[in-house]
């Protein structure tokens, strides 16, 4: 249960002011459909989530432990520099055909937004870390959710209220700091 809160704490506090983010904002905006919307962010969070927690599952048993450390190091103080730049959408990650419907363009959109995204590099480390990829990428998932649900009912309105440099520190230290934890050795980030 604390793999799943830590990996669904850590991808919430990143996902604030995310490019997804941002993308949620733009369909529920452009469709006015939340449920559709929300259904197509969970799947297409679930498959590139599942991909990256299987990855990173993978990578522990390729990458001797002593390597894994560095990676992992490297991974969280890049995550933590990362988090510090704040996101822009590309204008070609809204394009939606109309022959895929809110839910399907929905899908289609955010999981290509999601590719090589911080939040999927941290899935990866996550699931490298705890060797517990299913708890890990349920944890992401809800942890998507939980900061791009909101988005879909409130849109911008909200988004201007939320500090969005004070939650990119916190979101960096908080990557800092288990970069630094993986540094130092620690059998896992927090036991």
């Amino acid at each position: 249960m604390e793999i799943f809160l830590i990996s669904a704490g850590v991808v919430a506090l990143a996902e604030i002011g995310d490019k997804t983010q941002l993308l949620a904002f733009i369909l529920a905006a452009r469709f006015k459909r939340p449920i559709p919307i929300i259904l197509g962010i969970f799947c297409a969070t679930l498959i590139n989530h599942g991909v990256a927690g299987a990855l990173g599952a993978w990578i522990t048993t390729v990458v001797s432990p002593a390597m894994m450390r560095w990676v992992l190091v490297v991974s969280f103080l890049g995550m933590a520099l990362w988090a510090l730049v704040p996101d822009k959408i590309d204008s070609g990650e809204t394009v939606v055909t109309r022959h895929l419907g809110v839910f399907g363009a929905t899908v289609v959109t955010f999981f290509l937004a999601e590719m090589g995204d911080k939040t999927q590099i941290a899935t990866v480390a996550l699931a490298a870390n705890y060797m517990a990829p299913y708890a890990v990428v349920a944890g992401t998932t809800v942890g998507m959710l939980i900061a791009d649900v909101p988005a879909v009912f409130i849109g911008n309105k909200f988004s201007q209220r939320i500090p969005l440099k004070l939650v990119r520190t916190v979101s960096a230290a908080i990557f800092a700091v288990m970069g630094l934890l993986a540094l130092f050795g620690t059998e896992k980030l927090i036991s």
